[in-house]
């Protein structure tokens, strides 16, 4: 459960600064600089606006990008560092082989010559498209499609390995829905504008790309339409995002031989097989109903169309790795029309993804060597530790839980696995063979790794020292089945976090985001999962109704609000999202108040600590940004817009209206019987 969404579809992985904390801190910016802020407009009116109107103003979006804001600034310093050591590393053309240096350095490599990846056009890719032309019957192409998932491309389907929800102990094989050339289920059929002129765009899409491979005018535009309706039933068949947000919702274990029945005519022994699945008979599926229909399809869609499905399906996902006819291609649908961008982004930006991506533990160990500091890292265990306290002291105050029910909350609370800057244990890669010269084969070949990797924990513990996300990723996640909060070292800096930074600034910013993932483990998803991290009830009856009760109302307080033209608030597949930011503000504020800062009212900069503190809390989501990316936002990602996610929490805490002097007649208040405290 992310703080911070990645819309567009090409990593966004992000380090610190190349520059140290206190050098920054030194000469480049002011924790909280009053040149961003909006005087015009009262705080209780619009406090997003207040605190950063003047900086929004100032900062436009460039035209590379889907939005630019606070996690914009980070990631353009965290690229320069990441520049810098990757054209360091691809320098030294005399590593040893099998070492970190060759295998980042050789990719790097290999992602940056232009001039041999548009002199192979689509001979990458080649192999592949033989293999789906000689396919014959249902039985080839289902080897097909196991063959291509264990590359990355995950046509139809997706597959992973992972913990099972109740019995975590144990690593499972887990199914899921997928196949879509569009970001969602809601793309096909909503019935807005917006995506009605997406969905025009792209079916106009699928036959520039099957003519790029061959096809002519009159066959592309013909075979387009087929694929078209293979995904159109995929998608039929698809859960929507806002139903996927309970986990019981997906959560089907089956014995291999009950899915015949479940899915019949889609041979899951041979499915198994393919995959190189061995001595697994129990596996996890998470829409039941969408492989009914895949076992449908395959009885209702000729072979042929299958297989101009997978020839789409491939160059779309290799496109952006392809020639530059390929890619810009690829990048005038999804970046210009879904996204709205006006450019790409610097070569080396996408490269640098694609390593993160596929290697990034390798990338990870550079930068960790380079700029992580141990001093960093005990700042944040003490803010940790300060809010984890804090959080339960409020659950022990709580008057609409029962002590029991309150014992089982501070089990699960205090059993948190904190991890802090990078893995303990590194991944090794061994036997991840990396060249110079081949971009897509080594993409192909750190997938195949990768996929291996992690059939390999089939069988065995689950692996508990393991992270979700890169060293250099700029963001943070609570995971359920783990019980564990993680903070990468990419997300240690300013606004965030500074090790030289005031109180007010490290709890308002980092603080909230300690606290957001905190209370993820306690939102109306994470709740559902006990202190061992499985899919339990822990509840009393009439605590889980009188929580449903008060989650129910910081839904309501986003439901049907305009965001801008023609876009409203998301409020049901925000809901857990919007209780994190509510609780981890409300116990980051109350963690600050145990700090010598937070029990003086010594101004800083003009600011009293409790203004300081509010306001970096709203210039971590201070961003402006593209419409498309914003209509694109509201209907599939589980995070409120920017201006949401500042408003609301404070509007429900009357420190906020204390600091700034909120009055009945501003926008914003809120009577305090209307004010909603949930942890």
């Amino acid at each position: 459960m992310p703080i911070k969404r990645l819309i567009f579809p090409v990593a966004i992985l992000l380090v610190a600064a190349s520059c140290t904390h206190s050098e920054r801190s030194a000469s480049i910016y002011k924790m909280i600089d009053r040149a961003n802020l909006d005087s015009t407009v009262r705080p209780g009116d619009d406090f997003y606006q207040f605190a950063n109107g003047n900086w929004r103003k100032k900062n436009k979006i460039p035209k590379s990008e889907t939005e630019w804001g606070s996690f914009s600034e980070v990631q353009e310093n965290t690229f320069k560092t990441l520049h810098s050591i990757l054209d360091s590393t691809a320098a030294i053309g005399s590593a040893p082989k099998g070492s970190i240096t060759q295998r980042v350095g050789d990719f790097y490599r290999s992602g940056m010559d232009s001039v041999t990846i548009n002199k192979m056009g689509i001979a990458p890719v080649s192999d592949i498209m033989a293999h789906i032309n000689n396919i014959g019957d249902v039985s080839s192409l289902m080897e097909e499609i196991c063959t291509e998932h264990m590359l990355g491309l995950s046509p139809v389907f997706t597959f992973g390995v992972g913990p099972d929800d109740k019995n975590v102990t144990k690593e499972i094989c887990q199914f899921g829905q997928g196949g879509l050339g569009l970001p969602g289920k809601e793309y096909y059929f909503d019935k807005d504008d917006r995506t009605d002129k997406i969905r025009e765009a792209y079916r106009k899409y699928i036959p520039k790309i099957l003519m790029m491979i061959g096809e002519d005018m009159v066959t592309a535009n013909k075979d387009a339409e087929d694929v078209y309706s293979l995904e159109l039933s995929l998608a039929t068949a698809s859960m929507r995002a806002n139903d996927m947000r309970d986990p019981y919702n997906v959560y089907h274990k089956y014995n291999v031989n009950a899915m015949e029945k479940v899915a019949p005519g889609l041979d899951w022994k041979k499915l198994m097989t393919g995959l190189n699945i061995k001595n697994q008979d129990t596996i996890l599926v998470s829409q039941p109903a969408f492989f009914a229909g895949v076992a449908t399809d395959l009885k209702t869609f000729p072979i042929d169309v299958w297989k101009k499905y997978l020839k789409f399906s491939l160059v779309n996902s290799m496109a952006s790795h392809l020639s530059a006819d390929f890619d810009s291609t690829n990048f005038n649908f999804y970046g210009k029309i879904v996204y709205g961008l006006e450019e790409q982004r610097p070569r080396w930006k996408r490269v640098l993804g694609v390593i993160d991506e596929c290697e990034g533990e390798l990338l990870g160990q550079l930068y960790v060597a380079r700029k992580f500091k141990p001093e960093a890292k005990q700042r944040m265990l003490d803010l940790v530790n300060n809010l984890q306290k804090t959080y339960a002291e409020r659950i022990q105050k709580l008057d609409w839980m029962n002590d029991s029910t309150k014992k089982k909350a501070l089990t699960k609370l205090n059993a948190f696995v904190k991890k802090i800057g990078y893995p303990d244990k590194w991944k090794e890669y061994n036997d991840l063979d990396i060249v110079g010269n081949d971009y897509v084969k080594n993409i192909f070949a750190a997938a195949l790794w990768n996929y291996n990797y992690d059939l390999a924990k089939l069988g065995k513990p689950v692996n508990r020292t393991e992270w979700q996300m890169t060293p250099p990723t700029i963001n943070a996640y609570y995971n359920p089945t783990l019980n564990e909060i993680v903070f990468p070292a990419g997300i240690l800096q300013y606004p965030f976090f500074d090790e030289n930074a005031d109180d007010a600034v490290n709890y308002g910013g980092i603080g909230a985001v300690i606290g957001h993932e905190m209370t993820h483990g306690f939102d109306d998803k994470g709740r559902l999962y006990n202190a061992d991290g499985n899919l339990a009830n822990w509840w009393g009856t009439l605590d889980s109704a009188n929580f449903t009760i008060k989650a129910k109302s910081v839904a309501n307080q986003f439901k049907g609000l305009k965001v801008t033209d023609g876009i409203f608030a998301n409020d049901s597949l925000t809901e857990g999202e919007n209780l994190a930011d509510l609780g981890g503000l409300n116990i980051a504020y109350e963690a600050f108040k145990k700090t010598k800062q937070g029990q003086s009212s010594e101004l800083k900069d003009g600011f009293t600590p409790d203004q300081r503190f509010f306001l970096s809390w709203a210039q971590v989501w201070r961003t402006n940004q593209r419409p498309e990316a914003l209509a694109a936002q509201v209907k599939t990602d589980e995070h409120s817009p920017a201006v949401l996610r500042v408003n609301l929490p404070v509007s429900n805490m009357a420190a906020w209206y204390k600091a700034f002097n909120i009055k009945p007649t501003d926008k914003l208040f809120r009577p305090d019987n209307e004010r909603v405290r949930v942890w």
